[in-house]
């Protein structure tokens, strides 16, 4: 009697060859790049905010920022840098710095795509192998 799993194990048991396939890349698809960095861009936005206010948190619970507070102090007359330097601040700081990125890694998607696509005419394009394996 044949059950299916002695099926299975026959149908595995043939070697099957793994088909080879060379392709062409010429041509990127400019929304598909802006959108694909754009993602990249948030997941960077991201990353640069949470890590900002990990690292400040960092230095103040070390006491750090107490300790440069107490050495601007003597050197000013009394001024204190946590006035300027708070966790809205930095967060105001940290966001900033995400949306110019933002903006920045975008737009650098795009060129990237725009660039890609005009060398494809000089080079003829990359060429890519795929199996189905």
């Amino acid at each position: 009697m044949s059950t299916v799993a002695d099926k299975l194990a026959k149908k595995s048991s043939h070697k099957t060859t793994a088909k080879q396939v060379r392709l062409r890349l010429v041509y990127v698809d400019f929304w598909s790049a802006v959108k694909l960095s754009f993602l990249a861009a948030i997941a960077q936005a991201v990353v640069t905010i949470v890590s900002f206010f990990l690292v400040f948190m960092l230095v103040q619970t070390t006491g750090l920022i107490d300790k440069v507070d107490e050495f601007f102090q003597t050197l000013t007359d009394g001024a204190s840098i946590t006035t300027w330097f708070g966790l809205p601040q930095v967060m105001a700081f940290a966001a900033v710095v995400a949306i110019l990125n933002l903006v920045v890694i975008t737009v650098l998607g795009a060129v990237i795509a725009g660039i890609y696509n005009l060398a494809v005419k000089v080079t003829g394009g990359l060429l890519v192998g795929f199996t189905s394996n």
